[in-house]
């Protein structure tokens, strides 16, 4: 991309509720004494370091392609970061960890690069990443049917279907590659505060490409016309707006 679309603090938005899934994929990994833990696609890094708590022998390394969000990396003992490109990295040992927190949904040709992951893993290593499913939801149905009418000419070649596979699919893939695999799905219930909760959530998330191609008084007309779409389909209740998250996780044991 042309600039550094990812602004930390919109992305920080319910970082309890983002945080969660990545917790949650975390208690599946099995390693106990790793020495060398990578996080693909760090963010801002305050999961990282939640790794180096989990692993107290280990190094753990962030990367992420944001320059923004390694600028918010947090210092401490055994923990790097480093700015860097997931389609490109190549470890210089083995690693006995790789975690990879809603990132590859990103990448479309991350199905190729879980193979050499995989190669990157040391003998009985572990690869550990989840993504959202939730691109068949009405957050992400409506937002596609708008960029392909009243915001064709701008956004129609942004509006493709979901990128990733379902926990089938990722599980048949790295049993091929010869590993132990736990795939599972979890349909999260959040409920976001205030008004237009479903539309601050996926500002930081879906609608990142759509308004980063947008100047500032197109994004604003965009953003109303979400507004709109995603206020009826998520209509706001006296204790917050519940939004429906489907994740899929998949947890490989070489």
């Amino acid at each position: 991309m042309s600039r550094d679309m990812w602004d930390p603090e919109i992305y920080g938005r319910y970082a309890d509720e983002r945080s969660r899934p990545f917790f949650d994929l975390v208690a599946r990994i099995a390693a106990e004494h790793p020495r060398q833990v990578v996080d693909v696609g760090c963010g801002s890094g305050e999961l990282t370091a939640e790794l180096a708590r989990r692993w107290p022998d280990a190094d753990v390394h962030g990367f992420d392609s944001s320059p923004a969000m390694i600028g918010k990396a947090p210092a401490g003992d055994r923990l790097s970061f480093s700015v860097g490109d997931v389609t490109r990295w190549r470890p210089e040992r083995p690693v006995d960890v790789i975690v990879s927190n809603a990132v590859l949904q990103w990448v479309p040709e991350h199905r190729e690069l879980l193979a050499r992951w995989i190669d990157a893993l040391a003998p009985g290593g572990w690869l550990a990443f989840q993504v959202p499913g939730n691109f068949d939801a009405p957050s992400h149905a409506l937002v596609r049917e708008l960029c392909r009418t009243k915001w064709r000419d701008r956004l129609a070649d942004l509006a493709g279907r979901s990128p990733v596979d379902d926990p089938a699919g990722y599980l048949d893939r790295l049993t091929a590659l010869g590993c132990r695999v736990d795939a599972w799905e979890t349909t999260y219930l959040h409920v976001l505060a205030g008004e237009d909760a479903v539309l601050r959530w996926v500002t930081g998330t879906a609608l990142r490409p759509m308004l980063d191609r947008l100047d500032p008084e197109e994004a604003d007309v965009f953003l109303a016309d979400c507004a709109a779409l995603l206020g009826e389909a998520y209509p706001r209740r006296p204790y917050g707006t519940i939004f429906p998250f489907r994740r899929i996780f998949v947890v490989a044991q070489k």
